[in-house]
């Protein structure tokens, strides 16, 4: 080797050798085969590749409560936005409610049905201030539910107007002249502190999105022509499994011919069937995987003081706490033709049985 840096250290040629063309193929890198070679010296052995773990009842149940969380978070975030999109109440009705209860202590909710917006069932063409079409009182507290049927043609002093039936309330005043009108007639304490204005364009929708419903009709039902039932609407005695539209038309018969000594009491009681075989229908199984649409669909059926949580817990109390039992205030007839009467006995004994359940 000839010295070409006399006095310094040697020079040294690094030379790189190239891969073997099928050396991926073959086992890997030279890094992993010198790896190897140490585990060896070292008297190691090679690890085993990893196996996957074997599927265990256990991880099979976790996945599934992954999934469930999954979509009940899902529906959850579903109901929050419906609910916050859809229109409040007015600010006069706002003002008439009280302030006391909670719906996780107790607290009594007017629920009113009317034709005041278009829907499947309403008759576009009528004319005239619209009438509350049904009247509810809801008193509801977490696992409890009791409802109170109004009918609409008792007789009461609207402040203001003087005698009438109470539904009149609704086209002298909106919900706050009715709500103002229903706590001075029944009285003994009573306050209402929510408000729930049924919008008979989405009933419909909310019942097929639960798939339907399953009501007992106590009576045979052959009602003549009324709002946008041309042709009339049946509906056999006995148990009856109702569509959107058919729920609707249940709940609004006005006339039975079938049973001519029918009045707005028989109408209260199919509007309380509708709305215990809702809380039925909502706590099936087969409702867990229509969740998402009917929580989608539940609040676009209402317009309500309440909101996100506060409307959500009143659906809880009525999935959970909903009673097969009806209550109708006990009315008698008639006076002033048609109207309806309402002893103060009848009233007391209804609003301790709403409030306290005795």
């Amino acid at each position: 080797m000839s010295d070409s840096n006399p006095g310094g250290p040697p020079d040294y040629k690094v030379y790189r050798s190239r891969k073997r063309p099928l050396s991926r193929f073959a086992g890997g890198t030279d890094l992993d085969a010198l790896k190897r070679r140490l585990g060896r010296a070292r008297n190691e052995e090679p690890q085993a590749p990893r196996e996957r773990g074997a599927i265990t009842p256990g991880r099979v149940l976790k996945w599934v409560a992954l999934a469930v969380a999954g979509w009940l978070a899902l529906s959850l975030v579903l109901f929050l936005i419906s609910a916050q999109l859809q229109e409040g109440v007015s600010d006069e009705a706002e003002r008439a409610l009280s302030s006391d209860g909670n719906l996780l202590t107790g607290s009594t909710i007017l629920v009113l049905g009317s034709d005041a917006r278009t829907g499947e069932s309403i008759d576009e063409s009528q004319t005239g201030p619209s009438r509350a079409d049904s009247i509810m009182l809801v008193h509801a507290a977490l696992g409890s539910v009791r409802k109170l049927s109004i009918p609409r043609d008792i007789e009461v002093e609207i402040p203001g107007h003087g005698t009438n039936k109470v539904n009149a309330a609704y086209a002298l005043g909106g919900p706050a002249l009715t709500i103002e009108t229903v706590e001075g007639f029944l009285g003994n304490g009573l306050q209402i502190s929510h408000l729930v204005e049924v919008d008979f364009e989405d009933f419909p929708e909310l019942i097929d999105s639960l798939g339907g419903i399953t009501v007992v009709n106590k009576t045979r039902i052959c009602s003549p022509p009324f709002d946008n039932f041309w042709k009339g609407i049946r509906f056999r005695k006995g148990e009856i499994e109702l569509n959107g539209r058919r729920a609707l038309g249940y709940a609004r018969v006005r006339k039975n011919p079938c049973s001519p000594s029918e009045d707005d009491r028989a109408r209260a009681v199919r509007q309380q069937e509708v709305l215990r075989a809702i809380g039925d229908a909502a706590t099936s199984p087969g409702a867990f995987l229509r969740l998402p649409l009917v929580s989608w669909q539940a609040p676009k059926a209402l317009k309500s003081d309440m909101k996100g949580p506060a409307l959500m817990a009143l659906f809880a109390d009525m999935a959970t706490g909903n009673s097969d039992q009806t209550e109708v205030l006990e009315a008698g007839c008639c006076i002033n033709g048609s109207n309806l009467f309402v002893s103060d006995g009848a009233k007391r004994d209804a609003v301790d049985k709403l409030l306290n359940g005795s």
